[in-house]
């Protein structure tokens, strides 16, 4: 059996780490964890094969290749491997970030921010979780400057057992709602299970980046240094207030830095009022970093949001606000208010129905339809079986799957509207993007 003794040396020659033995680059250390549908044991001589120079595995096949390394459990060594790294580079800063919804564009936005000033390690799009995490601090190096580690979770514990992973200094939870409630079981336990991240941070004596327009952030970090955030101008103390300006299709702030009363007037690419409290998360990380403001302006103004993230997109036919790739109760409302308010004209939805809500699913799914009612789009797209027991509006259009939508879409193509596009990430709307 391996030591993590004698793999952290190992590791330190040959530092590029793989998972996937379809991607090898030579020289790399192959983990073969296991899934659901897949055993990476099965695929240790491909990745020899491929260049790497060591796989670590956890089933003995006798392989009779001194490259592998024969471990109890693969992932808890990756685990262990990636905390033993940020130990040995604990004096860079680190800051972990969390949340219900926003977490990944807050990530990159603070991201892009401080890359104005320094060099920054982030969470590569949302690598976030148990093997996510372990991979993102493994690439941290000497040359970087700061660390922004995304954190996510769909059950108790796992964002405390990611803390001790990564060790942050600096905390941020963009906010608590209701997501993954299949596992978590209520919304109590998501609000004490997002909240680890203060109790760690607490027990560290770090600092964490509060929004104060949340009571609930407000008063779980009650007792730790807090650095605030704010929509609102009255509230005080705080680094940063803002609100949204400018163009109604893409979100400019206009913002204060609450040290000397300066205000400035960011115009960002992002579609949705809802992410005005990203920004300003930003905007705060970058001020407490000292990033001059002119240079933050300039990095909200230069980011492009992708992957399906309050995109916005002219094809030849339509408009499309694109923010399909995930959904829950919160993140639905808040597009639907930002669609009804800014929006004229000819008006499409097409909503994917919303994941792993578990008892919460059928009264969530209800609650959806009722504000749909109150927009009062000229057509609705509806995708998923959580839909079938609704009492959807008369010119709603069910279908069970995103495939079937798209033959619709086919044989009646959408012309002319704005089409708001949105769902969980496993009905896949951005298959339909080619047909909008």
């Amino acid at each position: 059996m391996v030591s993590l003794e004698q793999l952290y040396p190992l590791f330190l020659k040959h530092s590029a780490i793989t998972t996937d033995s379809r991607n090898c680059p030579v020289g790399s250390i192959f983990f073969a964890l296991k899934g659901e549908r897949f055993n990476g044991n099965d695929f240790v001589p491909q990745a020899l094969e491929a260049g790497c120079a060591y796989a670590v595995c956890d089933e003995n096949r006798h392989w009779n290749d001194e490259r592998c390394l024969l471990t109890e459990d693969c992932l808890s060594t990756l685990q262990a491997l990636a905390a033993r790294h940020r130990q040995a580079l604990k004096h860079i800063p680190l800051i972990a970030l969390t949340g219900t919804n926003g977490k990944t564009t807050t990530k990159e936005l603070t991201a892009t921010v401080l890359e104005e000033k320094f060099n920054v390690l982030h969470t590569q799009g949302n690598l976030n979780n148990h093997i996510g995490v372990p991979l993102s601090l493994l690439k941290l190096t000497n040359e970087h400057q700061l660390a922004v580690i995304e954190m996510g979770a769909n059950h108790p514990g796992e964002i405390r057992a990611l803390a001790l992973l990564a060790d942050p200094d600096y905390g941020l939870i963009t906010n608590v709602g209701k997501a993954h409630l299949e596992g978590f079981g209520s919304p109590e336990n998501i609000l004490a299970t997002k909240t680890e991240l203060y109790e760690y941070i607490r027990r560290k004596g770090g600092k964490v980046f509060v929004n104060l327009d949340h009571p609930d952030l407000v008063e779980k970090s009650q007792g730790i240094q807090r650095i605030a955030y704010s929509s609102r101008e009255g509230e005080s103390p705080v680094l940063v207030s803002g609100r949204p300006a400018g163009n109604a299709f893409f979100l400019g702030v206009e913002w204060t830095d609450r040290r000397d009363g300066k205000r400035y007037l960011a115009q960002s690419r992002l579609v949705g009022g809802y992410n005005l409290e990203n920004i300003l998360a930003a905007i705060c990380i970058g001020l407490y970093f000292d990033v001059p403001p002119a240079d933050i302006n300039r990095a909200l103004e230069n980011y492009q949001p992708s992957n399906n993230r309050s995109q916005w997109r002219q094809t030849a036919n339509n408009r499309l606000i694109i923010d399909a790739y995930n959904a829950n109760p919160g993140s639905m409302k808040a597009a639907l208010e930002y669609f009804e308010a800014n929006i004229s004209g000819r008006r499409a939805l097409i909503l994917g129905s919303m994941k792993e809500l578990g008892d919460y699913s059928r009264i969530e799914h209800e609650r959806l339809i009722k504000r749909i009612r109150e927009i009062k789009p000229d057509q609705i797209l509806l995708i998923g079986k959580e839909f079938k027991d609704t009492e959807a509006p008369e010119n709603t259009l069910l279908f069970d799957t995103t495939q079937q939508c798209a033959d619709y879409l086919r044989a009646n193509p959408l012309k002319d509207y704005t089409v708001l596009l949105k769902g969980s990430r496993s009905n896949k709307l951005e298959s339909l993007l080619e047909l909008l």
